[in-house]
């Protein structure tokens, strides 16, 4: 898993990861569930070209679904939570 772009599917966009990026300039991202710590951290330094001083993860669940009287899963996904150094930010909406 050595493209940097399969390692970083999308950002997280929800109201406590707004919040996170405002306050203690962290970034939420989903991740490849196989990329490890070291992974994230040199994907995220290449894609945005800024500092990550730490990477939390969690590997989170999928809910289940119902279509009527089948019962089914959403995949498990993993999430990385970025603290990224003072000073340095990644703008997602930019023009907004």
């Amino acid at each position: 898993m050595s493209d940097i772009h399969t390692i970083i599917r999308r950002p997280i966009i929800t109201e406590r990861s707004t919040i996170e990026r405002e306050e203690r300039n962290i970034v939420t991202f989903q991740v490849d569930p196989r990329a490890s710590k070291p992974q994230i951290k040199q994907a995220v330094e290449q894609l945005f070209a800024v500092s990550v001083l730490e990477v939390h993860t969690a590997r989170v669940r999928g809910k289940n679904r119902r279509m009527g009287r089948h019962v089914g899963r959403k995949p498990l996904w993993k999430k990385a939570r970025v603290r990224l150094a003072e000073g340095q930010n990644i703008e997602f909406f930019e023009g907004v």
